[in-house]
């Protein structure tokens, strides 16, 4: 495997100095790094059997591959790991008393899984919103040890604590507790998603004043402030006890729809979010200090919503009237578990997961931060070579 992914490597050198990627300097970024993800993904999907002629069909692919299509195979990729980290949790904490696994029992709760009104209606459902849904019975478990029964399962945990970087403003910083491969979803963005419609309602965004945003290639951006480091108990959370401070900015409390602040400020989906994501803590990666290498990279993640059973695990909600971010910025329909041919449709929600972009065992995560909007950048900051 060690060879291969030395194969992966110089591919992902080779083809970030492509003519293909030869645009504008912020599309370049975002092609090469689809196509860096699409390697890497790829690469952990073939497992720790892979041949070398599947290894050598890959970097072809990403090689002649369009950008569409490479972006298709990281969203299918991505949604396979992320699928089979559902089916651990469930596993964990949906088990009966005697600790076997009942796939009627588990079929029941599934579909006792408050669903969102809105969802239900883009695609094309006549089922009503449900006001007082039924939180699933599940094992009362903390988060401490949901993270150490996850480990078990799939070989690593995340911890937050001190950062080793050496800098009086490092504070707090993500570790990996165990190993994983290169390609590997790591870790959850958590929070409340703003689109491009309703940035002027995040809290600290126009002052710079809050550290805990993320901004994918398509302008949403991902708050995680209010999720801080996840919960031991069970709730039911449909995001309106995250946005705990309320825009100061809005005149007259009207969103873009002219409707009261109140009624529009979280999309209204009574979901139960499972606060004990042990991995919903990607906001604590740091940025590298000066010399070191960032060992994961931001992935774009559009969740089908859809997949009903999954979205207790997805620690995120949407800010905002539904229509109106459709409306105005168009959306991006993630054709999930079924052929390309396929011309069925479903809506997303777009946030985003930590991808390791080496094999890793027990260090502390880095995230190539990428600022470059700010009026004076961070004396912490070091600027990472550009292939990062």
């Amino acid at each position: 495997m060690a060879f291969l992914f030395h194969k992966f490597q110089e591919a992902v050198k080779t083809l970030a100095k492509s003519p293909t990627f030869a645009r504008d300097p912020r599309q370049l970024q975002f092609d090469a790094d689809i196509n860096r993800l699409f390697l890497y993904t790829s690469y952990n999907l073939l497992g720790k059997n892979a041949e070398e002629a599947d290894a050598e069909e890959i970097i072809e692919m990403a090689d002649k591959a369009s950008f569409e299509v490479q972006q298709m195979q990281v969203q299918e990729n991505v949604h396979s790991q992320i699928k089979s980290f559902c089916t651990s949790m469930d596993e964990i904490l949906l088990r009966n008393e005697k600790g076997v696994h009942d796939p009627l029992e588990l079929s029941q709760q599934a579909n006792a899984l408050p669903h969102c009104g809105r969802a239900s209606d883009s695609m094309g459902s006549n089922d009503l919103p449900t006001k007082n849904p039924v939180v699933p019975k599940r094992r009362s478990l903390s988060l401490a040890e949901v993270s150490k029964r996850l480990k078990d399962q799939i070989g690593y945990q995340l911890n937050v604590r001190p950062s080793q970087i050496s800098h009086k403003d490092a504070g707090q910083g993500l570790f990996l507790d165990g190993a994983v491969d290169v390609g590997a979803v790591v870790a959850f963005y958590p929070g409340v998603v703003y689109s491009s419609a309703y940035h002027r309602y995040i809290p600290g965004y126009l002052d710079e004043k809050n550290p805990y945003l993320v901004t994918r290639h398509d302008g949403n951006v991902i708050d995680a402030q209010p999720w801080g480091s996840g919960g031991d108990e069970q709730e039911l959370w449909n995001g309106k006890k995250m946005v705990v401070n309320k825009p100061d900015r809005v005149e007259k409390g009207l969103d873009s729809l002219n409707k009261p602040l109140e009624e529009s400020q979280v999309d209204d989906c009574d979901n139960f979010l499972e606060r004990r994501n042990p991995l919903a803590l990607a906001h604590f990666a740091n940025h590298p200090a000066k010399g070191v290498l960032p060992n994961v990279m931001i992935c774009p993640y559009d969740f089908p919503l859809a997949e009903s059973s999954m979205r207790v695990y997805i620690p995120n909600v949407l800010f905002g009237n539904a229509e109106v971010n459709t409306q105005a910025f168009g959306n991006f329909w993630f054709k999930s578990g079924v052929s390309r041919n396929d011309e069925s449709q479903v809506p997303t929600l777009k946030t985003v997961v930590l991808v390791a972009s080496r094999a890793l065992q027990d260090e502390e995560l880095f995230l190539n931060y990428r600022l470059s909007n700010s009026k004076q950048l961070p004396e912490w900051y070091n600027p990472v070579d550009e292939e990062y």
